[in-house]
């Protein structure tokens, strides 16, 4: 009698000690603390790995333009809803933290890369533009100092560059060195005289270039219309590249037309993951762009 009095004893110990396995995140509300949720699964350098294509249909990559010298403007686009590319300027106030805190919202970062224009520089990032003449060397060197300056960075974009992008001899040297880094291209398309895509697919290095600018006209019905044509370029072709720029009202824009792109079926989405979704990383659109002023 004692014996089996003890074992019951036992048995309801046990089930006492084993009950608030089951209840404990009621009681502790932990199952709805920050903690319990797995933060989400972007690259952090440029050695990451790439995303997923994701699935089918059409995609736009948005890609932001000149941000890292405005640290009040810059910050206001870490908010953004939506997938975009953020094409930071390198060397600026803001361009380390806000490269970082751009990866962290899952956006994709590249280098806003200032190339020598036709005509004078009148802009903060003369001393370090890369220009047609300089050693292959050189090149690299700058770029390089670029991408220790922003590295979160894993593909760039030309800033200005309307000299630099049309001599096949400098843009041949830059592909090089972005081979180096393992990094993609995107053409900004700053002259009709071009060879980006042309030196990169030489070299082996993946790219594309964007097909509309956003907000070259800054007025609200045009940008509206540039909208439309990426829209319709990206339902037509399967994907599209809008460029824009870190300006206030080209955000307020963005955010007014974002639910088309829900009704029309197109997913935003990066550079990155628009180059990783094609069948080969190296057609150029079918369309010849605008060429941005």
């Amino acid at each position: 009698m004692a014996g089996a009095f003890l074992a019951g004893l036992l048995l309801v110990a046990v089930a006492l000690i084993r009950a608030p396995e089951t209840e404990r995140p009621a009681a502790g509300s932990l199952a709805n603390s920050p903690a319990a949720i797995p933060p989400p699964a972007v690259p952090l350098d440029n050695g990451a790995a790439g995303p997923s294509p994701g699935p089918p249909g059409p995609r736009l990559a948005i890609v932001v333009d000149d941000l890292g010298y405005d640290p009040v403007r810059d910050a206001e686009w870490l908010d953004f809803p939506e997938r975009i590319t953020v094409s930071v300027l390198p060397h600026g106030p803001s361009s380390k933290s806000f490269a970082a805190s751009a990866r962290t919202h899952g956006f994709g970062v590249i280098l806003h890369v200032p190339m020598e224009p036709e005509g004078a520089v009148a802009d903060r990032t003369e001393p370090f533009l890369l220009r047609r003449g300089m050693p292959p060397e050189e090149i690299a060197d700058r770029f390089a100092r670029m991408v220790a300056d922003v590295s979160q960075a894993n593909g760039a974009s030309n800033h200005m560059g309307s000299a630099f992008t049309s001599d096949l001899t400098a843009m041949a040297a830059f592909a090089q060195a972005l081979k180096g880094k393992r990094f993609f291209f995107v053409d900004s398309v700053t002259s009709a005289g071009t060879v980006g895509f042309m030196a990169m697919e030489q070299a082996g290095v993946p790219a594309t270039r964007r097909d509309v600018i956003l907000d070259d006209d800054g007025r609200p019905e045009e940008m509206r219309r540039q909208w439309a044509a990426a829209i319709a370029l990206a339902k037509e072709r399967g994907q599209a590249v809008l460029l824009c720029h870190a300006r206030r009202e080209t955000r307020n824009a963005l955010l007014e037309l974002l639910p088309q792109l829900r009704r029309e079926g197109i997913r935003p989405v990066t550079v990155e993951e628009l180059l990783v979704a094609q069948d080969t990383l190296s057609h150029p659109p079918r369309r010849e762009p605008r060429v941005s002023r």
